[in-house]
């Protein structure tokens, strides 16, 4: 059952969804060192990413739209639970994320994403939810805080963008029921 306030619903995602989901994640490619991805992308070239979170199992892809709002203009934001490792034996661990359309953050939209995403885990088996925060970053910080995320350590300037390096904080949340 999705989850919603008045005006926003969170749902699973939708194909059709790609070119917003697209649009987002594109302002934090070229805008941001939030990814370190450096180079945007077309919704075609996300169809991949996108059929990698299906509507059950531990990967899941929640869009938060707007009710009311036309098609096209409706997505406001989205979080994923992915692959944590490729191996077999992380399986059971995944690596959560929340992505917002920009000026839709500060008014508990990543906390809606995450409360349903968190709940739509409940009955699967993942035992742990990492996080890799590039910093600085104070709101995904507080985000990450409220969910009950522990601090486990900090990569110094792993990686290179915009012309300088950036520092990321590692987080894990238990699952386990």
């Amino acid at each position: 059952m999705p989850e919603s306030t008045e005006k926003v619903q969170v749902r699973a995602g939708r194909e059709g969804d790609l070119p917003q989901l697209t649009e987002i994640y594109n302002h934090y490619v070229t805008e941001t060192p939030i990814t370190f991805d450096t180079v945007p992308f077309t919704a075609d070239q996300r169809v991949e990413w996108f059929r990698a979170h299906p509507t059950g199992g531990p990967h899941r892809l929640l869009v938060a739209h707007a009710l009311g709002m036309p098609a096209g203009a409706d997505v406001l934001g989205y979080a994923t639970s992915g692959a944590f490792r490729s191996k077999p034996a992380y399986a059971t661990s995944v690596e959560v994320s929340v992505y917002c359309r920009p000026g839709e953050g500060g008014h508990g939209l990543g906390t809606l994403l995450y409360t349903a995403l968190f709940a739509s885990l409940a009955g699967e088996d993942v035992h742990r939810a990492y996080a890799g925060i590039a910093l600085p970053n104070p709101a995904s910080l507080a985000l990450h805080d409220r969910f009950g995320f522990r601090h486990l350590g900090t990569y110094a300037e792993v990686g290179r963008k915009f012309g300088r390096y950036w520092d990321v904080a590692w987080y894990e949340k238990d699952l386990a029921p």
